[in-house]
This record gives structure tokens, C-alpha cells and sequence, in this order.
């Protein structure tokens, strides 16, 4: 009687499911830049001293753009942190993306901000006013965590060389300026006396923390740009988030004195309406100065093949700080002069807005930006 030999069936374990979504993979803390960058929008269009029909409802539209673009990119960023935690963490350690953390708070300041401005027309205050409180405080936690985090890394963990400053390494810096500037739209809100005291000054502490970081840091980025030469193509948009610290004060101290008198004694109040106007005026000068400068070198860029990158958002938040900062000297001074120069700067900020947002949405249905590959 013939034996039949069955081979023992070989059992091929199944691969354990994935749950991770590779795009997500890619997805740095840069792109909150790109809801800075439609926030501001909405926020300068809203306080220009010239107002077209039609205006309004366009910035409602913007910011309701920008609030929608935030809540879809903090749950992409939470998936990322939950299903690329390796990555999450490689960014921290990489100091050309980790100084891209303090995005995260002025990107929650800035949809705040414009809650105040520009949504209670479509929520309502009352909602409003909840709202910019939730994202004011949280904005403001993560970007003095922030200011003392990236720092902290540059110092002790990452390797830099003098070579390699470049402004980015201002974004951490400048989020408590961020916090400065929008801060003040709060303040009518609270309780006559000390509430209101105690976050007027608590604005100025946090304008102070960021000017005299952002004062250390700008001859490092300059003296890079003298010794070292042009940065790399894709990167020249970057010089003008110079611009952000500049017009970022400049906006805060007028915002601040616009509410000071509400909130602190009638010596004082004169004191900072005056100081408005006595360091805006000098500030703007030195961000035109940049902004010249950094124009003729984006141009050069240009004309040397530069493409398209997520560094294109730094013409959009940086450029609509300038917009505000010569708003709120166009109130306090009112020459004609300023008004004039809010009106073009944000001319050239929807251009640029236009064409960052049109290159960023074709990025992404073509897979460039975000590629599937894990």
C-alpha cells in the first residue's frame, strides 16, 4: 500500500497591519506658515485706512479660509505625531525644521486674532471672544515653550555652524511678539483694573522677550549673508521674515496704545501712545530698507531658476505685519503718508498670497508636496 507524503503546509504570517499614512510622513511643522499667511490676509484687509464695498465680506471669507486650512492641518500634525512620531521627532533634531515649531503658535494667534476682527461678524462677539481667548492662551503657552525649546536644541543638541544662520531661525523668536500684537484685542474684554493691567503689560513683557531675542539673532543672519553670500535659491524668500519681527512690534506697540488708556493710568497711557509712534516710526523705516533689499535678491533668485517651495509663504505673513504696523501709524499719526504705504504693501501681500496659495494646491493634487512614498 502505497504511502502518500503530504508536505506540512508552510504558514506565511501575515504582515501585521499598517495604520500609517505615509503622506503624512512629509508633512512638517512649515505648513502652518501657510495659514499665517491667508490669516494675515483677512487680519490687514480688515484695518487698512481705506476701505472698499466689498472689502468686509472678502476678509470674512479669507479668515473663515484660514480657520478651516488651521483645524485640517492640527489633525494632519496630530496624525503625523501619532503615526510618524520618528519623523516628529527627527524635525526637532533637525535645525533647518525645528525652528518651523513656533509656525504652530503664531498660526493659532494669528486665526484668533482675526476671530476678533473680522469672524465675530459671522459667529458673533460673544463667540468670538471665547474663541481668541482659547486660541490667544494656547497660542501664546506654545510660543514661549517654543521660545526656549528650539534655542535651547540649537545650543545643545543641534550642530550649527555661523554658516548656516539663516532667518528662519527668527520664527521661534518671534511668536511672542505675535502673542504683543494680538494680545490688545482681548483687553476691552476683561474686567476694568488689574485684568486688563496685568495683560496690557504681559503683552509688552512678551514684545520685549522677542525684540531683544530678535536683536541677537539679526547679526548672526546678516553677517552670514556678508561673509557667506546669497542663500541657496529656494530658500531666498526666507530673508523676508526679517520683515516679521519688525512690523510685528511696530503693530503691537500701536495695538497696545490704542488700548492702553482703558487699562492703565492717564501718565502712563500718554507714555506708550507716544512710544507708538516715537519706535514704529524708525522700525519701519529699517523694515523698508529690508524689504528693498530682500526684493532685489528674491529677483535675483528669480531670474536664476528658482522654483516653487513651501518658502514662498514667507512673502505673505512677514509682509502683512508691515501692512498693520503702518495701519496703526496711520492712526496715530495720521499722515496720509502711512495710509498709503498699509494700501500698497498689501497690494504686493494678496499677490504674493495668490500666487503661494495657486502653487501650493497645485503641489498637492499633483503629489509633489506630499508624496505618498513613506
Amino acid at each position: 500500500m502505497a504511502t502518500t507524503l503530504v508536505r506540512p503546509r508552510t504558514v506565511v504570517p501575515l504582515a501585521p497591519r499598517t495604520h500609517k499614512v505615509p503622506a503624512l510622513r512629509h508633512l512638517g511643522p512649515n505648513w502652518y506658515a501657510a495659514v499665517m499667511g491667508t490669516a494675515i490676509v483677512a487680519n490687514a484687509g480688515a484695518t487698512l485706512p481705506y476701505q472698499l464695498p466689498g472689502q468686509r465680506v472678502a476678509c470674512q471669507i479669507v479668515w473663515a479660509l484660514s480657520a478651516a486650512a488651521l483645524a485640517v492641518l492640527l489633525t494632519a500634525r496630530a496624525g503625523h505625531w501619532l503615526h510618524h512620531r520618528d519623523q516628529a521627532r527627527a524635525h526637532l533634531l533637525d535645525p533647518a525644521v525645528a525652528p518651523f515649531y513656533g509656525c504652530l503658535s503664531m498660526a493659532l494667534l494669528a486665526v484668533g486674532g482675526g476671530t476678533l476682527i473680522v469672524g465675530k461678524d459671522l459667529i458673533g462677539v460673544p463667540a468670538a471672544v471665547a474663541a481668541d481667548a482659547v486660541l490667544f492662551t494656547a497660542g501664546t503657552a506654545i510660543g514661549l515653550l517654543m521660545a526656549v525649546v528650539v534655542p535651547y536644541l540649537m545650543v545643545v543638541r543641534h550642530k550649527v555652524e555661523a554658516a548656516q544662520a539663516t532667518p528662519v531661525w527668527l520664527l521661534p523668536l518671534v511668536s511672542p511678539m505675535v502673542s504683543a500684537a494680538v494680545g490688545p484685542l482681548l483687553i476691552p474684554h476683561l474686567p476694568a483694573g488689574q485684568p486688563r493691567e496685568a495683560l496690557l503689560l504681559a503683552c509688552y513683557a512678551m514684545f520685549g522677550i522677542s525684540l531683544m531675542a530678535t536683536l541677537l539673532m539679526l547679526p548672526l543672519i546678516f553677517g552670514r549673508l556678508i561673509l557667506n553670500g546669497p542663500l541657496p535659491l529656494a530658500l531666498t524668500p526666507a530673508l523676508f521674515l526679517v520683515l516679521g519681527p519688525l512690523g510685528q512690534s511696530t503693530t503691537a506697540v500701536n495695538q497696545l496704545a490704542d488700548v492702553a488708556p482703558g487699562a492703565i493710568d492717564a501718565p502712563y497711557a500718554h507714555a506708550l501712545g507716544a512710544f507708538g509712534v516715537v519706535y514704529g516710526v524708525p522700525v519701519m523705516g529699517f523694515a523698508l530698507l529690508w524689504l528693498a533689499l530682500a526684493a532685489a535678491m528674491l529677483v535675483r533668485a528669480a531670474r536664476g531658476g528658482m522654483g516653487f517651495a513651501m518658502t514662498w509663504w514667507a512673502l505673505t505673513f512677514p509682509v502683512g505685519t508691515c501692512v498693520t504696523g503702518a495701519a496703526g501709524l496711520a492712526r496715530h499719526t495720521g499722515l496720509d503718508s502711512f495710509a498709503w504705504l498699509a494700501a500698497v504693501l498689501f497690494l504686493g501681500l494678496v499677490t504674493a498670497w495668490l500666487v503661494a496659495a495657486a502653487h501650493t494646491l497645485r503641489g498637492l493634487f499633483s503629489g509633489r508636496l506630499l508624496p505618498k512614498a513613506a
